[in-house]
């Protein structure tokens, strides 16, 4: 029996005897078997089963009644009846011996699904015998870019062991970016929207480590461990630059030694932890001045990450406020700079100024036409005025990463790496760039791509396809990707969403507000990596409908 069939049938006969749970729970029995079997065989296919995770199998199969619940008896079975979904409190509450019944469903579907694969699981396949490699593709960078990159190269060549594949990451982990401003307003576990690249990655080998020097000469980059050590040697016949972007201060030292970067989760971490932090200061301080300057929270950059950022961290300054007595709503400000005249210049003006709009109704400041130019304790300098301020978060622009550079590639105005068409870097054979370090044009339209994540996502199968077909000396195929559009959460249950419909509609769709915002989360949750992450997220957005946020800080500030 294929490995496939298996899942089927044990899903199949797991969900059928937990159903027992749900049919109690529905109280119908031919409704609670459908949805029991249904469920079950769609839990052991899609996330498959494993004797060496038999506690966290159990976890998620529990944690997957949660959202169960939420779809069937919160929204579908109140919608049916037609009473609509049942969100307020009292209806809520109704439905709790609902929500037990879900939960107990799922723990008893992931024990026996656990059960069968530990006990009765087909025989594991027999390790490919070690076959020397003769082409060595190493890529540099384990963001959105680099992982690609690399999954697609596994699924090109398949069992073909002649190739081999070396990933160098700073990160053990591929870092879900569009969901990083949630982290920072306490919405999300930190660990809930980043992917560890070994699970992901099934025969490229993951050294994690800084990219101390690359040699095109000997071709070979030199890589030092990030605990210290000596530096490892890795040839490469082809070498992919992924190593994204880093942000852009412009020569302003004052700014990068006061201002918090917002590129990775520690600093997510770091920004929600200062904030709590400085609400405890301030909720002892009995100077109002010096109060007001504790809890104001300058931003710069009205991009989608300064943009979200905001929003995130003022639902966030405001959502804690009743845990402090001794202050009030008046005393947050939350300011967002931005050296343009309106916010989110890659959507139309008018979602742009609906952005603006909704963040100021709910008390964020704007200062537009306006740059940072010189920060300091306590203090953030405009253009035009000065800021009493102990926080400023630096989201105003971003360089490729200087790698690029140091390695002696060809380089456009902004610094990134110059590429053809087929993502291959001009003049130097065997060497390769996408993403945010790269200098990435539409082979059809030979327009500049945009460095976001939809495209680098595109750009790695493109690529990893390009290098297939240059070792096996075939024609490279130029990369093209239309938009599919942009979207952006401004604040609690607010977004704006711009989607350009494929063709033969062939036109862009505009929505906000709650539409977009829901848009939003079912868009992100779906691309998030692993139906585990999927269902953590779920779950940290569902307990936020109920409880306060919270305020623990998760790492010592000192």
């Amino acid at each position: 029996m294929s490995l496939f069939r298996w899942r089927l049938t044990i899903g199949l006969a797991a969900g059928l005897f937990a159903s027992i749970a749900l049919i109690a729970t529905l109280q119908n029995i031919v409704l609670g078997v459908g949805l029991g079997i249904a469920i079950g065989a769609l839990y052991a296919v899609a996330l498959g089963v494993s004797d060496t995770a038999f506690a966290g199998g159990i976890f998620t199969a529990g944690a997957l009644g949660i959202p169960c619940w939420i779809l069937v008896n919160v929204v579908a079975l109140p919608f049916l009846a037609g009473h609509g979904a049942q969100w307020d409190v009292s209806g809520l509450r109704s439905l709790c011996p609902q929500f037990v019944g879900w939960v107990l469903y799922g723990s008893t579907l992931g024990l026996l699904v656990q059960t069968a694969a530990k006990f009765w699981g087909p025989e594991p396949a027999e390790p490919a015998r070690a076959k020397t490699s003769t082409t060595k593709v190493v890529i540099l960078g384990g963001g959105f870019a680099g992982m690609t990159t690399a999954e697609q190269l596994e699924s090109e060549f398949g069992a073909d062991l002649s190739v081999s594949f070396t990933l160098v990451s700073e990160g053990n982990a591929l870092l879900f970016t569009p969901m990083l401003a949630e982290v920072a307003g306490g919405s999300l576990e930190a660990s809930h929207i980043s992917s560890p690249l070994r699970t992901s990655l099934r025969r490229t080998d993951v050294v994690r480590g800084r990219v101390s020097k690359v040699d095109t000469d000997k071709r070979c980059v030199l890589v030092s461990s990030t605990h210290g050590g000596t530096e490892q040697e890795i040839s490469y016949d082809h070498l992919v630059f992924a190593v994204g972007a880093v942000s852009n201060y412009f020569g302003n030292e004052n700014v990068r030694n006061s201002s918090f970067d917002f590129k990775s989760l520690m600093d997510a971490i770091r920004i929600r932890n200062h904030v709590i932090d400085m609400f405890e200061r301030a909720d002892r301080e009995t100077d109002e001045a010096r109060r007001r300057q504790l809890l104001t929270f300058v931003i710069a950059g009205g991009g989608f990450a300064g943009v979200e950022l905001a929003g995130a961290i003022n639902d966030f300054a405001r959502g804690i406020l009743a845990d402090y007595p001794h202050l009030q709503k008046d005393d947050v400000n939350v300011t967002l700079v931005h050296a343009r005249d309106a916010i989110l210049p890659e959507l139309t003006p008018t979602l742009g100024e609906y952005a603006r709009q909704s963040m100021q109704a709910r008390g964020v400041h704007f200062e537009l036409g306006r740059r940072v130019v010189d920060a300091g304790p306590g203090k953030v300098v405009l253009d035009n005025r000065e800021i009493s301020a102990d926080t400023l978060v630096w989201t105003a622009g971003t360089v490729p990463n200087p790698l690029v550079r140091e390695a002696g590639l060809n380089l456009d105005k902004r610094g990134a790496a110059v590429v053809d068409a087929t993502l291959a870097v001009t003049g130097r054979n065997g060497l390769w760039a996408l993403g945010d370090c790269a200098a990435v044009v539409d082979g059809k339209t030979m327009n500049p791509c945009p460095p976001t994540a939809q495209f680098a996502l595109r750009e790695g199968r493109v690529l990893a396809r390009n290098i297939k077909a240059a070792i096996e000396g075939r024609e490279l195929t130029p990369f093209h990707f239309d938009s599919l559009g942009a979207l952006c959460v401004v604040g609690h249950q607010t977004a704006c969403a711009e989607l350009n419909l494929p063709w033969p509609i062939s036109k862009s769709v505009r929505f906000s507000g709650l539409l977009a915002w829901l848009m939003w989360r079912g868009i992100y949750v779906a691309k998030l990596p692993g139906l585990e992450r999927k269902v953590r997220v779920l779950i940290d957005w569902t307990t936020e409908l109920f409880f306060p946020r919270d305020i623990v800080q998760t790492i010592d500030l000192k």
